[in-house]
């Protein structure tokens, strides 16, 4: 193809003359050092390119090389347990082919490990039909995830032959007849990062996807196959939600996507999500992690291709029917990397200087997350679950991505500085945040569980919203002006909020809370509350519920660091509680 020539650079926007053979999305090697670059705005023969490296040296004159290719991921074996940059490249590999902490620009490392030999087991035989999406064979990646190999989309025939055996990725594992001729496939594709993997149906999402942390389980569940969004103020614990849930969500692959967040961020992920022990497989979580890090010190024009590569990735496992769940920390930083190339590109900014093209590139991004039934012959489902963090100036919601954000995803933790401030952890405000979910979810859980789940929810909810409008009474003439049932109100509501609510992430115990001690823990506290109000109706006072109860209240305190093993010790408390508050209406009377 025709090269053009570089005749404006501007940061990471360079303009190019002479590319008349060239389209729009098509990546680009710039100047004399092939960086790569990509097509985004075409006029005539002019293109411009937003370059994903250091620009500094380029200047007009230099060559610039179309590729004819879109920006694509490799899928493969391989990708597990590693972390790559905004663009797919291997931070690992590019650290010692450059022998170099920092980025080199120009280096041109594969994605996948070209010697790598993965042990490919076939699932079908000569002869068999096969369609886009069948799964042709399988490789153990690792002790926990069984990779599957599927026919690429867009190719149907009759499978002519398949080998098993050690392979790499080049290498030809199965041929197809199909009607153009046979073909060669390896274990490995390719899929342009900005459009969507097909799928045979979409499905409403209805499934609670457990995340452990019992604020949102309880009043805020997210599905599989949902979208949710974290917004809040600098040092609320956005990252650290986003870790809880990527650490113990009920999830079989977990895409995390560090996007314009600082580098220390990343780095409490890699030293932590290796030591981290699933539950589920006795393996490290790493095992069925991908890391995507493009943070706030790495190119600017990376970080708007990251999510993309990050949500191409979570797709790819979606389409082997696995539950993925991909964080994107944060997408504020991804919408200021849209910001920057629009303003370079002269656009007519819309607010506060963001594109007006902003809320329709955070639908396209969210919109990718679902649970569906994928391509091939069997009824595989997979989802995709999308959870993106936000961080608005100051905290400010109004603000456009938060505002865009929130028109599309269904679920919405608003985190509050004043709970971060109390050390009230995770600061999830319960009065602001929603689940658009949650009808749904609740009335499946009571029947699973065989408990009036969304009763409990509800009067839960209730017994804090009560206490919101209480404390503007307590803050203008005190606690005294009350009435009893009222004060009793508070002593529930302090329960709910410390006792259940607030949850300590750095405890082996608490740090995550499985659906049976949730239902149990909700239970006890709502049966100390029914069973309070009763001795209050045959004539007991507030102080002396409280005196009688002293040592059950203990334990309510104390219930959040049961251990899962020993899940009997609630009813125990449930007999305390019966126990305790009958004394005291039986001293009550008797005085």
């Amino acid at each position: 193809m025709k090269d053009g020539k570089i005749i404006e650079v501007s940061g990471p926007l360079i303009k190019a003359s002479g590319m008349d053979e060239a389209a729009v999305r098509d990546i680009c090697l710039v100047g004399d050092l092939n960086l790569t670059g990509e097509i985004i705005e075409m006029h005539g023969d002019t293109a411009f390119i937003q370059v994903y490296e250091e620009t500094s040296g380029l200047k007009p004159g230099q060559v610039v090389k179309t590729t004819g290719e879109p920006l694509s991921v490799e899928l493969g074996p391989g990708m597990l347990t590693r972390m790559f940059d905004g663009i797919q490249r291997p931070l690992q590999d590019f650290m010692t082919q450059t022998d170099s902490w920092f980025l080199q620009r120009g280096v041109r490392v594969d994605a996948l490990d070209r010697s790598a030999k993965w042990e490919f087991e076939p699932k079908m035989s000569v002869g068999d039909e096969v369609t886009a999406g069948d799964i042709v064979g399988t490789v153990q990646e690792g002790p926990v995830v069984e990779h599957r190999i599927m026919v690429p989309v867009g190719v149907s025939g009759r499978l002519a032959s398949i080998e098993s055996g050690e392979f790499t990725i080049e290498d030809t594992v199965y041929q197809v007849e199909t009607e153009n001729g046979v073909k060669d496939f390896t274990m490995m594709q390719k899929w342009p990062v900005r459009q969507g993997r097909p799928v045979q149906e979409k499905y409403a999402p209805n499934r609670i996807m457990s995340t452990g942390q019992r604020v949102i389980d309880t009043f805020f569940p997210i599905t599989k196959g949902g979208a949710a969004a974290v917004p809040g103020p600098f040092g609320a614990g956005k990252t650290v939600v986003q870790h809880q849930i990527a650490k113990y969500a009920d999830a079989d692959i977990v895409v995390y996507v560090g996007c314009g967040e600082r580098g220390n961020e990343m780095t409490d992920v890699i030293n932590e999500f290796p030591e981290l022990v699933d539950p589920k497989t006795g393996e490290s979580i790493m095992e069925r992690t991908v890391l995507i890090a493009n943070t706030s010190n790495m190119p600017v024009a990376a970080r708007e291709a990251s999510v993309y590569t990050g949500i191409t990735i979570a797709e790819y496992f979606r389409d082997m029917g696995y539950s993925v769940a991909i964080m994107a920390d944060s997408t504020s930083r991804w919408a200021e990397a849209l910001r920057e190339m629009s303003g370079r590109l002269e656009e007519m900014p819309g607010d506060e200087g963001y594109p007006a093209y902003l809320g329709s590139r955070i639908a396209e991004y969210y919109e990718r997350a679902g649970i569906v039934q994928t391509l091939g012959h069997d009824d595989r489902t997979g989802s995709v679950t999308a959870i993106g963090a936000v961080s608005p100036p100051g905290g400010d919601t109004s603000e456009p991505v938060t505002q865009n954000t929130l028109r599309v995803v269904k679920v919405f933790w608003g985190l509050d500085s004043s709970l971060s401030q109390q050390r009230h952890f995770p600061a999830i405000n319960w009065l602001d945040s929603y689940s658009l979910y949650q009808n749904d979810v609740t009335k499946h859980l009571s029947e699973e569980r065989g408990v009036d789940w969304s009763g409990m929810v509800r009067q839960a909810m209730g017994i804090l919203s009560e206490e919101s409008s209480l404390q503007e009474i307590v803050r203008l003439v005190g606690v005294d002006a009350l009435s009893e049932s009222d004060r009793l109100t508070l002593v529930v509501a302090r329960m709910l909020r410390e006792d259940y609510l607030q949850q300590n992430a750095f405890d082996d115990v608490d740090t995550t809370t499985s659906d049976e001690k949730q239902t149990k823990m909700l239970s006890v506290i709502l049966h100390f509350s029914e069973k309070a109000r009763k001795a209050m109706d045959v004539g007991a006072y507030y102080d002396e519920i409280l005196k009688g109860t002293k040592e059950v209240r203990e334990k309510i305190s104390r219930m959040k660091y049961i251990h899962e093993d020993d899940i009997a010790e609630f009813d125990t408390i449930l007999s305390d509680i019966d126990e305790q508050i009958g004394a005291t209406i039986q001293k009550g009377g008797q005085e």
